[in-house]
């Protein structure tokens, strides 16, 4: 009963504060709603692409290839993908690599080989995927073409379309900017959790009640439990908060597994509380509050709550800072679950949350029981 009712009186003491509202709730929304806004195209997933210009080389003397590629380059021009034949003095690696065409085609009897631009991937690939599938429904026509020859024209019948594979991830799974400043911006107000925790215990010091805390009948391991619990609690909300409010009022996408995301915001949260608080044991004094805070907001750049952080970030001193944070952890962890369906994802970010949750909470335990006060 002393827990809970430490707890209440730490949360209704956290609402209070009005600078509480206006930094964990107000901040990170506004946040959200500029960097949503402004970094748009940042996460724009379109590609425009002009016109391919193709050189060819046909040196088949003529035949059925050279027949069924003129069919198909015909087919393809209409798309935008213009084959034009190697003129006398042209060396068509020359033209390619002078940027002149995206790619070089040789026609032969032993069959096509292609020569692609570095310059321009996107369309150099695009070709490439075209001639895949040219050369796929021609060896498919020529297999035809030795039992059945009148059905050879069928199998190398249709349109420019036929000649297209595309593959691609559903564009309304891959988050937008809102979506990722959304959940970036959940993710690092539950990690500010280690903030709050930090004055937790020297709160009570500062004002004065620590004393008469120790004093009254009550376990140290109530009043530590019972503000911790209270911390937690209130963080909890927050978050949901400002899940709620990006999911109706911006918007945004949480996917179809909010109980697996719950959770490991939960376990995050668990996680900010215990450094916070082994943070305010270990160093004494108003200056462990800004060690902490300043341990958290790199913990939040490097974790990519103000910009995108991909996979390549890079190996050294800053592939360790960047795969250090917890926040890192939790953002590349609830992607997989909310864009992917990808549950099993978010289990080695629980583990290492509570596993370092509970090294902290240690810490924490060890010194208090050292000190006569709290």
């Amino acid at each position: 009963m002393n827990i809970l009712s430490i707890a209440i009186k730490e949360m209704k003491q956290d609402f209070r504060d009005r600078r509480t509202i206006l930094f964990m709730l107000c901040f990170p929304i506004v946040l959200m709603i500029i960097l949503g806004l402004a970094l748009t195209n940042a996460f724009s997933s379109e590609v425009s692409v002009g016109e391919i210009k193709v050189v060819v080389k046909d040196a088949t003397g003529g035949g059925p290839l050279s027949e069924a590629f003129a069919g198909f380059a015909k087919e393809v021009g209409k798309m935008g993908v213009a084959f034009e034949p190697l003129k006398p003095g042209m060396n068509g690696r020359e033209e390619v690599e002078n940027n002149r065409y995206v790619d070089y085609v040789e026609l032969t009897n032993q069959g096509i080989s292609l020569y692609g631009s570095s310059q321009d991937a996107i369309e150099s690939n695009i070709v490439q995927g075209m001639l895949a599938s040219f050369t796929d429904k021609y060896n498919a026509a020529a297999a035809v073409a030795r039992i059945e020859p009148a059905k050879t024209e069928m199998v190398l019948a249709g349109g420019g379309n036929d000649y297209i594979r595309e593959l691609s991830v559903d564009s309304n799974r891959t988050p937008g900017s809102i979506d990722y400043y959304a959940l970036a911006m959940t993710v690092m107000v539950g990690m500010w959790a280690a903030m709050g925790a930090g004055k937790l215990i020297q709160g009570e010091v500062l004002r004065g009640t620590a004393v008469r805390l120790v004093t009254a009948p009550i376990r140290k391991s109530e009043i530590f439990t019972g503000k911790l619990l209270g911390g937690i609690v209130t963080n909890i909300l927050c978050v949901i908060v400002i899940i709620l409010f990006s999911k109706y009022v911006f918007k945004a996408y949480w996917g179809h597994h909010m109980g697996i995301v719950m959770i490991v915001l939960i376990s995050e949260i668990i996680l900010a509380m215990s450094f916070g608080l082994a943070g305010s044991y270990l160093l004494k004094g108003a200056a462990s509050r800004g060690i902490i805070s300043l341990v958290v907001q790199l913990l939040s750049f490097f974790g990519g709550a103000y910009f995108p952080i991909g996979d390549d970030s890079g190996e050294g001193v800053m592939g360790f800072l960047v795969n250090l944070s917890p926040i890192r952890w939790a953002n590349h962890g609830l992607t997989q679950v909310i864009y992917a369906n990808n549950v099993s994802a978010a289990w080695p970010v629980l583990g290492l949350n509570i596993g370092f949750a509970v090294l902290f909470l240690g810490v924490s335990i060890f010194v208090m029981r050292r000190r006569e006060g709290l």
